[in-house]
């Protein structure tokens, strides 16, 4: 045995006891778990990590590994959280199989063929062109004039899917369909990423200095926020839509008048394209959902949305999302909505990357579900973002 050899012996000697020394002092670390959630305590106690590292500082002889020792407890504590916060979450006895995720599992449909679809707005709306890039040009497809309205003709099935804008890359999601895809049960069976470029249109003949006023979706007077402040002299109307406000403007003819809307509300309605392109972010996108009263899966479904709240107490939305990545489930997306009859607390809408014909996967989803207050399966659907 040469003396690398040597070395090496006493290297696995010493791993060994390390790894008798981790797993004594994850048993303790189960037991402070234990006594956490007993007495309503957080996981995270940043003090009391601060001071293991401090104090194990001093211990230290060779001070040039001072910052390499404070790396490695760490690394060694956020360990420890997460094995308190799996043991906090999953400690019950479960059967998976009573999960509501299992009994919507085998209730899954195949895609409609001969559909109509419903968007909200007019013709030349955003949630128009997303419908028509994902269904097609020639889909049969009815428009009404509120989010609300979607779900009601797909409740009373007058359509097969509805279309819907539920987040924009520059100004985060839309929280009246959040809102209502809770309150219908239905599910998300597809999406759409649309370039949503704005521009600035009046009725033929006028310039930029006729303008007065403009219409618009909140979402598109604040993704143009930048354009707008050009100028202190314009008052500024939230719309319905950006189409209908194109539409509102070229109804009512006068000069005064302007919208923010697409090009193709500016050809559908006969406006004039003051000035092109004026949301500040020119990678804007919208992303659209598509809705059916059923749940649709198939092999090429790789997004996985769910709203859930939790116990209104410390460490419990820590707990709850440690849970992804414990469970290796790459978390997309989370928006939080207030839960009306009760301050403070909230509604938690997540999409993460999976397959639900995936068992590992829906065994995570209904410990995921039996840790929860409120649990939906929102629904699991090719990602196009």
């Amino acid at each position: 045995m040469n003396e690398l050899d040597d070395i090496r012996t006493r290297i696995d000697c010493i791993d060994k006891e390390i790894t008798k020394l981790f797993e004594e002092r994850m048993s303790k670390v189960i037991q402070v778990a234990q006594y956490k959630e007993k007495n309503n305590q957080p996981i995270f106690d940043n003090s009391r990590e601060e001071e293991v590292i401090r104090r194990n500082k001093t211990y230290l002889k060779d001070k040039e590994y001072e910052k390499a020792l404070e790396e490695f407890y760490k690394e060694l504590m956020a360990i420890s959280r997460r094995i308190q916060a799996k043991k906090i979450f999953c400690e019950h006895e479960y059967d998976n199989k009573s999960s509501s995720v299992y009994n919507i599992f085998n209730s899954i449909k195949e895609k409609k063929e001969n559909i109509k679809v419903c968007f909200q707005g007019v013709p030349g709306a955003f949630s128009e062109q997303a419908l028509i890039e994902y269904f097609g040009e020639n889909t049969p497809r009815c428009n009404v004039a509120e989010f609300e309205d979607v779900f009601k003709q797909l409740k009373n099935e007058d359509v097969d899917y509805g279309i819907l804008p539920i987040e924009n890359s520059s100004t985060g999601g839309i929280s009246e369909v959040c809102d209502l895809l809770r309150k219908y049960g239905f599910y998300i069976v597809g999406e759409r990423s649309v370039k949503v470029d704005h521009n600035l249109l009046g009725i033929k003949g006028s310039k930029l200095e006729d303008i007065k006023e403009i219409y618009s979706h909140p979402q598109a007077l604040q993704q143009s926020s930048e354009f707008l402040k050009t100028s202190s002299s314009w008052r500024l109307f939230p719309y319905r839509n950006t189409a209908e406000s194109a539409k509102l403007v070229k109804e009512s003819n006068r000069i005064e008048r302007a919208a923010i809307a697409s090009r193709k509300a500016a050809e559908l309605y006969d406006l004039e394209i003051i000035a092109s392109s004026i949301n500040y972010n020119n990678n804007n996108h919208t992303r659209f959902i598509i809705i059916g009263k059923n749940l649709e899966i198939d092999e090429e479904s790789n997004k996985v949305s769910v709203v859930m709240s939790v116990p209104h107490k410390p460490g419990a939305l820590y707990s709850a999302l440690n849970y992804f990545a414990e469970n290796n489930l790459n978390m997309q997306r989370i928006e939080s909505r207030p839960i009306i009859d009760k301050s403070w607390e909230y509604f938690f809408y997540i999409d993460f990357e999976g397959n639900l014909k995936d068992e590992n996967l829906r065994k995570a989803i209904a410990d995921l579900e039996k840790n929860s207050l409120y649990f939906k399966l929102l629904g699991n659907y090719k990602s196009h973002v």
